[in-house]
């Protein structure tokens, strides 16, 4: 009716549509309520964190992120005006095996189970490689991963997929935490990790082997997520000219996500596995 008044006389149309003059003009003339208010404001923020994001995050991620940033809301209020506003997750999903598990290597027992659930920092750490195609060529990159914590306490970064790959993330994650004796440091099968040389430093460093069974990438959920992530989010929506193009790209990535040093209570951490 506010838009045909121009058209079409208000007392006519109140008569059509069964509406008393009065009401129609309190409500024309009338204030947005103040509910209505806060749903424009909270659109401004859910659009600049949809965008800060790369578009990536869903109403599970965006929660926090809106609420530190002064804006409080439910999920299924978040879910409600990112449909108002069109908004969609951009994702693109890929997996593909790094692991050589035929070798004749030793293998570690399972300790972790797929049971996810330490009590403390430092007490189960997860490791794994993947990689980013560049215009040189691939970019390994190892990581290790602090399962309480969610943090990724050390990783490295090379051309080639080698021990002194993972060698170098497992001395950098240990230099930055300093962990106790009987830490879990579980791995897939990979000969990189099966290693005699590789082993030695685990068994240096006072931690307690543990490996994935075979072909089950469900066994190392937390750092296939974290991979899932990362791809999702960086990866697949950029083309890296060079392998320094990625790393620069990637370490400013991995600084952004890392959590705070002293968490009062473990984090939810994903045990998705992206494909």
């Amino acid at each position: 009716m506010k838009t045909l008044r121009l058209e079409f006389p208000v007392t006519v149309m109140c008569r059509v549509f069964s509406v008393s003059r009065s009401g129609f003009y309190a409500w024309a003339n009338g204030k947005p309520s103040q509910r209505a208010q806060d749903d424009a404001r909270l659109k401004v923020a859910i659009e600049a964190v949809h965008a800060q994001s790369r578009q990536t995050y869903g109403p599970l991620r965006m929660q926090p992120e809106l609420t530190a940033q002064g804006f409080p809301a439910g999920r299924d209020r978040i879910v409600r005006l990112r449909r108002e506003l069109a908004l969609r997750c951009k994702q693109k999903r890929k997996f593909k095996a790094t692991t050589n598990s035929n070798h004749d290597l030793p293998v570690a027992d399972n300790l972790l189970n797929q049971t996810f659930a330490p009590t403390r920092p430092n007490e189960a750490w997860v490791t794994d490689i993947t990689y980013v195609a560049t215009g040189e060529g691939w970019l390994y990159l190892a990581g290790i991963k602090d399962v309480f914590t969610c943090e990724l306490v050390g990783y490295a970064m090379d051309e080639r997929m080698t021990q002194t790959l993972t060698a170098t993330a497992l001395w950098k994650a240990v230099r930055n935490k300093r962990p106790a004796p009987g830490l879990i440091h579980h791995s897939d099968r990979g000969s990189q990790y099966c290693a005699h040389d590789y082993q030695k430093l685990v068994k240096q460093f006072g931690m307690q082997p543990s490996m994935s069974r075979r072909g089950n990438c469900y066994d190392n959920a937390p750092m296939e997520s974290f991979w899932g992530s990362l791809k999702n989010e960086l990866v697949h929506h950029q083309r890296y000219a060079t392998r320094a193009d990625a790393k620069a790209a990637i370490q400013e990535y991995i600084k952004l996500l890392q959590p705070p040093a002293a968490p009062l209570a473990p984090r939810q951490c994903s045990a998705r596995v992206v494909r």
